[in-house]
């Protein structure tokens, strides 16, 4: 009987790929994959395995979210082992849930294989922890990326008035947005604020700034890329490790 398992591929460190990821990768007779899953990674797959990308672009959706369902969907009709691979963790902004719903709806088996998510590897690769004793007791995990026809934003802007870390994935075309947000309700312009580009990968760029000048200093920083608010961003100068950092 066909399975599906909705995979995530970690956040581009082809070595944060976890085991039970690679284990189902070999085995795979069909992956269907993303623009942010590492490409190196379809290597891993045995001889004769299909391969479907259904990758969307910044902006642009190549492949509307209903097709993708569909496209596994049809796939899981087809081949018995059916990987979905997804950059990051299918369940953080990876609309896993929805994947596994529609699946759900039509009586085929699957299984949520976890991976690293971006929100807390890529500040790490950048020498930022989202928590840190005495800076931040906690992290909030945001999307920097609303749909255009919500009418009325879902983000609870109110509630970052605390000292939290905040991670903004997908919101760097929506940054001048989102600095302009936190200073409305009160955090000062010269609140620590980063920009890390291509994470944990050889190609990744970290911008250092505030929230008053993050917008002119990220402006020609290429995508992938998530923004973090807050004092940990100051601790990456005794942190920062990667030799991949610029």
């Amino acid at each position: 009987m066909a399975k599906v398992y909705l995979t995530g591929a970690g956040p581009g460190d082809i070595e944060l790929l976890t085991l039970k990821a690679f284990k189902v990768i070999k085995e795979a007779d069909v992956i269907i994959y993303d623009r942010l899953a590492n490409p190196d990674i379809l290597e891993m797959a045995k001889d004769g395995c299909e391969f479907v990308y259904v990758g969307k672009e910044d902006g642009k959706h190549i492949i509307p979210q209903d097709d993708i369902n569909e496209v596994i969907y049809q796939n899981s009709l087809k081949y018995e082992n059916v990987v979905r691979l997804k950059g990051g963790d299918p369940f953080v902004f990876g609309r896993g849930g929805e994947e596994a719903q529609y699946l759900h709806e039509r009586s085929i088996k699957f299984e949520i294989i976890p991976g690293i998510t971006s929100a807390i590897s890529a500040p790490a690769y950048a020498g930022i922890p989202v928590t840190h004793r005495g800076v931040a007791v906690s992290f909030r995990v945001v999307t920097g990326h609303e749909s255009p026809d919500k009418k009325v934003s879902q983000i609870p802007w109110e509630n970052f008035k605390t000292n939290d870390t905040i991670v903004f994935l997908m919101g760097l075309h929506n940054l001048q947005k989102i600095s302009k947000k936190l200073m409305e309700i009160g955090k000062p312009a010269d609140y620590p604020c980063a920009v890390i580009s291509k994470g944990t990968t050889k190609n990744q760029l970290v911008v250092v700034g505030t929230l008053g000048d993050i917008v002119e200093k990220a402006k020609d920083v290429p995508t992938p890329a998530l923004i973090v608010v807050g004092e940990v961003v100051k601790l990456r100068e005794q942190l920062k490790w990667f030799e991949g950092d610029a």
